[in-house]
């Protein structure tokens, strides 16, 4: 098995939920494990690029893995699923429905493992386009004498 790459398996359940007079249907993940046994299998692979959005997921108060379904207002139909807030915000930005569950403790195990292993995403600086571009110049002053 690859260093990046599990497989979940993930179960999805309906609810129905009351809002007024109407009734919505609801879905959520039921139950998130490790292995290929669920009614529906995803490959959770991890990229070197995303390293930092998987450092900010895992120091939150509940480590989240998410999980796309098929368009919103759809019967959801998984498809993908990421550990980075940032690939889940690209998803909805698309109109996809889009189901969140906390991360199996297996996982957040994993993940550390692989940014040990791979090290921490560099900070990112903005590099000067020229030397001494973005300083203050110091310019002299035309005082008049008193």
């Amino acid at each position: 098995m690859s260093d990046n790459l599990r497989p979940i398996s993930i179960t999805l359940v309906a609810e129905a939920k009351q809002v007024k007079q109407f009734t919505l249907t609801q879905w959520r993940i039921a139950e998130l494990t490790l292995g290929d046994q669920g009614d529906h299998v995803l490959n959770l692979q991890l990229s070197m690029t995303e390293r930092a959005a998987y450092r900010f997921n895992l120091t939150s108060k509940t480590p989240r893995l998410f999980v796309r379904a098929g368009f919103s207002g759809e019967t959801p139909k998984p498809d993908a699923i990421s550990a980075s807030q940032d690939v889940a915000a690209g998803w909805m930005d698309g109109e996809r429905q889009v189901l969140e569950a906390p991360m199996p403790m297996a996982i957040e195990v994993w993940m550390e493992n692989y940014l040990a292993r791979h090290g921490e995403a560099p900070v990112e600086m903005r590099k000067k386009k020229r030397k001494g571009a973005g300083r203050a110049k110091d310019t002299p002053t035309k005082e008049q004498p008193q």
